[in-house]
């Protein structure tokens, strides 16, 4: 099984990388999509002992809407980070997770804005999937990945949370829907009506660790074995096996992220 989208270069996960490797791959977790901030030197310097010790971690690199800001003065210069930072990892499969987060506004939106577009661009001329985080910022997220032509390669929005709506508009433009532990959450029941709606070979499935752990585990840090138990209550809303979305999902993954 997959975890499309996981942090565990992360300082999180320093201490005891070699045990959560382990509990991965004893919950049937086989490979991973580790998550890198391009401007964060030690997660870059981290992802190498990551790739050492599990073979079926692969890579998706960008900059994050909250960090935009750091690029105020030249957005393109994020753009000129990413790309040597994919340089720099051969095992670099997706360019993210990048977007818009009107959430926090962590970052100024009309840079966020900019950044977002010259990520998108380089995406397109290293023809890499896309992996996209958005919160609360719904239309300009959707109008620029149009304007960008975003769609020339695959698109997912990860730890997808919103509306069957915003779901529809998604899978109409031909991009892929990523669910976390969210899902499993009790008062979760318009995502799960999400997870029932999403053709099976649109969906992907992911923790986001250390984030978001998944019902019975909240409040705890989440790590990639925790994955199966997303699926599982995909599964359930579905009215089918785990094994029927593993067995789509790792699909979908391979058809994304050619890894």
């Amino acid at each position: 099984m997959t975890d499309s989208h996981c942090h565990i270069a992360g300082p999180e996960f320093v201490d005891d990388l070699d045990a959560v490797i382990a509990r991965a791959q004893t919950a049937g977790v086989t490979s991973a999509l580790v998550i890198l901030a391009a401007e964060d030197e030690p997660e870059i310097r981290q992802a190498g002992e990551v790739a050492s010790r599990w073979s079926g971690v692969r890579f998706s690199i960008g900059v994050h809407p909250h960090a935009a800001g750091k690029f105020s003065a030249d957005p393109a210069a994020a753009a000129t980070q990413v790309a040597a930072a994919i340089d720099a990892q051969p095992l670099t499969r997706g360019l993210g997770e990048i977007g818009l987060d009107y959430h926090y506004d962590f970052s100024p939106r009309d840079i966020q804005q900019l950044v977002f577009r010259r990520q998108i661009a380089l995406a397109r001329e290293r023809r890499l999937p896309i992996v996209i985080h958005t919160r609360e910022a719904e239309d300009d997220t959707f109008r620029i990945l149009e304007e960008e032509r975003a769609a020339e390669v695959p698109v997912v929005l990860h730890c997808f949370t919103g509306t069957r709506e915003m779901a529809r508009r998604a899978l109409d433009a031909g991009f892929y829907i990523s669910l976390a532990g969210i899902v499993t959450f009790p008062r979760a029941g318009d995502l799960r009506d999400v997870a029932r709606m999403v053709p099976i070979d649109r969906l992907l499935v992911e923790t986001d660790s250390p984030f978001l752990a998944p019902v019975p585990f909240r409040g705890k840090r989440n790590e990639p074995a925790n994955v199966s138990r997303v699926a599982e209550v995909v599964a359930e809303a579905r009215g089918t096996t785990h094994a029927e979305v593993e067995q789509a999902t790792d699909t979908n993954f391979a058809r994304v992220f050619a890894p």
